[in-house]
């Protein structure tokens, strides 16, 4: 035995253990109490021990960017417009060094896997790519980072991308992403989308009916090209901020047709919170899909970040815990179990959504482990509970100082 982590509290069938946990080069060797073996030792004090965190849908390639770009209208159109402009200026370098920054603000925070959305057009070309590719390289010490390649300017509108697309998929990439609310032919970009992912065998992730309104909604549409294409379980759609503006029959109509199709939701809530509602001066919508009533007809749901310090979204810490509470702020989260599940959203469910079969706490799982300074799931998200310290497959990668009270 390499290491033994004492008196861990773990969620296993949904009931916390108190447990030690062995671990043997990279993965999890024995759980059980009173662990008898010689090796050197962490003290977990109780507190909740989980897999590492995961980040389902983040934009590294265009992250702190705010010093290049002014936000004066708040609005989509505003963000890509000063977005679409900054990175015709981006090199390599400059990529690589702001995605830094925010990648290991994301690991501090616990975060161990990641999809983030890289754009490709002939604006930038394969720039961005490059970076986040050796970004990936660099950093898997510390955190398994999967590229999902998408048109953010549009698709069927800009010659060129889709060859950039493919590129980026035969250079590595497993996912394809769309924003079809930025293409003249929305349908036209779903179309397409669905059918290089299945030339590929690549994932899907779309960003998805982001908007104030609920004309355009293309939630259907994609639910029926999932079941034509039978890519249930390998559909994601984010942000989809029409749907929380629907009626409560239409809102549980849409809600059964994702879980019958297999089309998984990831929630953006700050990204969302700050750009919808900027044409009310009253009774702002929110913007925020509420999860639990898709959870609970088994839905796959996520929560992530977005983007962070750009004009789709001027905040971000990195901290997906801190993602979680301000969704359950949103959305009225209060019963313990709902609590927890805003939790798993950031763990098994997310682990889910990106169909990783090696996820979890489990005797030959790989040693991907945080501890946080909490005693269950529904405290961590309530209290804003800090990730104390994690091992990446059985490898001290970051640790936390508790803060200390001096009295006079």
């Amino acid at each position: 035995m390499d290491l033994i982590i004492r008196n861990a509290r773990i969620l296993h069938d949904a009931e916390l253990h108190f447990v030690d946990i062995g671990i043997v080069g990279s993965e999890i060797a024995a759980i059980e109490p009173g662990l008898r073996a010689e090796a050197s030792e962490i003290d977990a004090a109780g507190c909740l021990v989980v897999p590492g965190l995961i980040e389902t849908h983040i934009h590294l390639d265009k992250t702190c960017i705010l010093d290049r770009c002014r936000i004066e209208e708040g609005t989509v159109a505003e963000a890509a417009r000063q977005i679409a402009a900054a990175k015709r200026n981006f090199t390599a370098e400059d990529v690589y060094a702001r995605a830094r920054r925010t990648l290991e603000r994301c690991i501090v925070n616990g975060t161990m896997r990641m999809r983030t959305h890289v754009e490709l057009d002939p604006g930038i070309g394969m720039t961005g790519f490059d970076a986040i590719t050796q970004l990936k390289q660099d950093y898997a010490w510390a955190l398994d980072l999967e590229i999902c390649v998408f048109p953010q300017e549009g698709l069927t509108n800009y010659p060129g991308t889709e060859e950039l697309l493919i590129e980026g998929l035969r250079r590595g990439a497993r996912t394809i992403g769309a924003a079809p609310y930025f293409d003249t032919d929305p349908r036209g970009q779903i179309d397409r989308i669905f059918a290089i992912a299945r030339e590929f065998d690549a994932e899907i992730d779309m960003h998805l009916d982001l908007a104030e309104t609920t004309e355009g909604m293309q939630i259907d549409y994609v639910c029926r090209k999932t079941e034509e294409y039978g890519w249930g379980g390998r559909v994601a759609v984010g942000h989809v901020t029409q749907m929380s503006l629907v009626p409560p029959e239409r809102f549980n109509a849409i809600a059964r047709r994702l879980a019958d199709t297999g089309v998984a939701v990831t929630v953006l809530p700050s990204t969302d919170l700050h750009l919808m509602g900027r044409r009310h001066d009253h009774a702002v919508p929110r913007g925020v899909v509420p999860l639990e009533p898709l959870r609970k007809l088994d839905v796959t749901c996520s929560i992530s970040t977005n983007n962070v310090q750009n004009p789709f979204t001027p905040y971000g810490d990195g901290s997906l815990i801190r993602m979680a509470n301000l969704y359950a702020n949103v959305c009225h989260v209060a019963r313990p179990d709902d609590l927890a599940g805003c939790l798993d959203m950031i763990t098994g469910a997310a682990a889910k959504l990106l169909r990783l079969d090696d996820y979890g706490i489990a005797v030959g799982g790989l040693a991907d482990l945080v501890c946080i300074d909490a005693k269950d799931p529904a405290a961590t998200i309530a209290t804003l509970a800090q990730p104390l310290w994690g091992f990446k497959r059985g490898r001290l990668s970051f640790t936390w100082e508790r803060p200390k009270l001096h009295a006079p």
